[in-house]
C-alpha cells in the first residue's frame, strides 16, 4: 500500500512539473490571440493598461482591461473579460465598466505540416453587466478562429479572422490579424503586425503594431507595446503595458 502512494504522489508531481515546465503564453499584447490553451487546472491572469488617441479632440483609455483565463482540460479553456474605460472629447470625461464577456477557447487542430496550430474562440458580452453608461441594448457576441504556423525555432506566423457585434444592432464587424512574432532569446521576444475592422455597412479600418515581451519566469511575462492607424479613420495611435501570469 506504501509503495502504491508514494507511486502515486510522484505521478501527481511529475504531471505538475510537466505542466508549468512549458512557459506562459498569453493572448496579449498583440491583436492576435494565441491558439494555446491554459495547462489543465491553471488560472491565468492577463492585464494591461492602453493609452490610445482616436483623433484630434478624443482619447480612450482601458485602466485596466484584465482577461481571466483557467484551463479546463488541454483542449478548452474558460475565459472571463473585465475592462475599465475612460473616454475624454474635448473637457468632457466619461468613464465605467464596460460589459463584462464571458466565453472559451477550445482547440482545434495541432500544427502539421501547412495545417496550422487552430483555436476557436467565442465570446458574448453581457448587456446589463457594466456601468449604466455602457450598458448596451443587446447581447454582443464575438469570435475567431486564431491560427499559428511555426516557421523555425524563433519565427512564427500566426493570424485571426473572426467577427464582433456591438450590441447595439445586428449589423456584425469583420476581423482580420497578422503578426510576425521572433523569439530574440530565450527571454525575450518582440513582434510586429497589422489587424483591421471591418463593419458591414462602413469603410474598414487598418492598423499597425509592435512590440516586445520580457519572461520573468516560466509563469510571469512583462509586455510593452505601440501602434498607429494606417487608414484615416482608424485610431490615431496608441500605448501598452501589461503583464500576464498564472497560478
Amino acid at each position: 500500500m506504501k509503495k502504491i502512494v508514494i507511486f502515486f504522489m510522484m505521478f501527481v508531481a511529475q504531471t505538475f512539473v510537466a505542466q508549468i515546465n512549458e512557459p506562459i503564453q498569453a493572448d496579449r499584447p498583440d491583436q492576435t490571440e494565441t491558439p494555446a490553451i491554459v495547462p489543465r487546472g491553471m488560472f491565468q491572469v492577463e492585464t494591461g493598461f492602453t493609452f490610445q488617441k482616436n483623433d484630434e479632440i478624443s482619447k480612450t483609455n482601458t485602466l485596466p482591461t484584465v482577461l481571466w483565463k483557467y484551463g479546463v482540460n488541454e483542449n478548452f479553456e474558460l475565459r472571463l473579460i473585465t475592462e475599465f474605460i475612460s473616454e475624454r472629447i474635448d473637457e468632457n470625461t466619461q468613464e465605467g465598466l464596460a460589459p463584462i464577456f464571458i466565453g472559451f477557447k477550445v482547440k482545434l487542430a495541432e500544427e502539421k505540416g501547412i495545417v496550422p496550430k487552430t483555436s476557436f474562440i467565442a465570446h458574448i458580452g453581457l448587456p446589463n453587466a457594466a456601468s449604466p453608461k455602457y450598458k448596451t441594448d443587446f447581447y454582443a457576441p464575438e469570435f475567431r478562429f486564431v491560427m499559428q504556423h511555426t516557421l523555425s525555432n524563433k519565427l512564427s506566423l500566426s493570424y485571426n479572422l473572426g467577427a464582433e457585434w456591438d450590441g447595439f444592432s445586428a449589423e456584425p464587424t469583420f476581423i482580420y490579424t497578422l503578426t510576425s512574432g521572433f523569439s530574440l532569446t530565450n527571454k525575450i521576444g518582440f513582434y510586429i503586425e497589422s489587424f483591421g475592422f471591418a463593419p458591414q455597412k462602413d469603410i474598414a479600418n487598418h492598423s499597425f503594431d509592435g512590440g516586445i515581451t520580457y519572461l520573468i519566469n516560466d509563469n510571469f511575462m512583462l509586455d510593452l507595446s505601440s501602434g498607429f492607424g494606417i487608414t484615416k479613420n482608424a485610431p490615431k495611435n496608441y500605448f501598452a503595458i501589461g503583464f500576464s501570469f498564472r497560478i
